[in-house]
């Protein structure tokens, strides 16, 4: 997955503001409120991962409750968005992974699209085991060794192969380059989202069972699954710019926001607030955790952060 998260665009389920990677095409539906000139309205666009979800939560609050503001939110995958955002559709993406073929053809050529300033979160993407797996074979986390381990990651689906666990089939990953150009005796097998990705993850955890995964960081679900990344061989700039020859490790990126250079000329408070968010790794799990764990909504899940966070969020309503 070159410099993206596109790999990440799949709903939980049990989210209420989400409904599932591989919709209809969101961009076809405009929001009312978007590019609405004068009016006190925003409209984000929401990626159906929960750390994204998370960040559109806060600021969503934040404009509605402390500025006044009527917020739509539009769930849109993660390219699709950015012709979204360039049309004024939307007027704000929170949290993008890098995707340079964009950001040139509308930041820097349309220059329809600004650089709204980064989220303050670095993601990063990788293989994982639990960790209960790698404490009893410590060796299992350099990939150099992943083949000494194949019969633990069978399953009926990986036909005599190790099962490397992804999300969905529609995902942008390095994955199957990387087994093969790794020559590793691995299949990767899709789960079909992120929400049936993270059910077999806690269900293998349950019992105990050795699993490899395509996972990502930030996430809560460390937190309730503990594990250890395995060591790829290491990235450097321009060893992914070939998807089929990708032999490296996926980048870790400062992830970032953008705004519709209308909105951000004319959109007053709200769009001055929007450049200024910015939070923690740790500041999004919390209110992650809150919504995909604790079944909070979104809204409560904002709320309650932002009742215990006052000096964290005034900083982004001043002048």
């Amino acid at each position: 997955m070159p410099r993206t998260r596109t790999t990440i665009t799949t709903a939980l389920a049990v989210l209420t503001m989400t409904t599932g990677c591989g919709a209809a095409d969101m961009t076809k539906q405009a929001s009312p409120f978007a590019a609405a000139r004068g009016s006190k309205t925003v409209t984000l666009s929401v990626q159906s991962w929960v750390g994204a979800q998370a960040n559109v939560a806060v600021a969503q609050y934040l404009l509605e409750h402390e500025l006044g503001y009527r917020v739509d939110t539009v769930q849109v995958d993660e390219i699709p968005a950015w012709d979204a955002l360039s049309q004024g559709r939307v007027d704000a993406i929170l949290e993008d992974w890098g995707h340079p073929d964009q950001e040139k053809r509308y930041v820097e050529d349309k220059k329809t699209i600004v650089h709204g300033g980064g989220l303050g979160v670095t993601g990063h993407i990788g293989w994982y085991v639990p960790t209960y797996l790698a404490e009893q074979h410590p060796d299992i986390t350099d990939w150099k060794n992943l083949d000494k381990y194949t019969s633990l990651f069978r399953t009926a689906e990986s036909g005599g192969k190790g099962q490397l666990m992804d999300g969905s089939p529609s995902y942008v990953t390095n994955d199957k380059a990387l087994v093969k150009n790794l020559k590793l005796d691995y299949q990767v097998i899709f789960a079909g989202s992120e929400a049936a990705q993270i059910t077999q993850i806690r269900q293998f955890a349950k019992e105990k069972k050795p699993f490899l995964t395509y996972w990502y960081a930030p996430q809560w679900l460390f937190k309730k699954v503990p594990m250890t990344e395995v060591k790829l061989p290491p990235y450097k700039e321009g060893c992914d710019a070939d998807a089929a020859k990708v032999a490296c490790a996926y980048p870790h990126t400062p992830l970032q926001k953008y705004l519709n250079a209308d909105f951000a000329g004319s959109g007053g408070r709200a769009a001055d607030f929007l450049k200024k968010f910015n939070w923690t790794t740790e500041d999004q799990n919390e209110v992650a955790l809150m919504i995909a764990d604790r079944k909070l909504t979104p809204e409560q899940a904002a709320k309650e952060w932002v009742d215990g966070h006052t000096s964290t969020w005034k900083a982004w309503l001043s002048h």
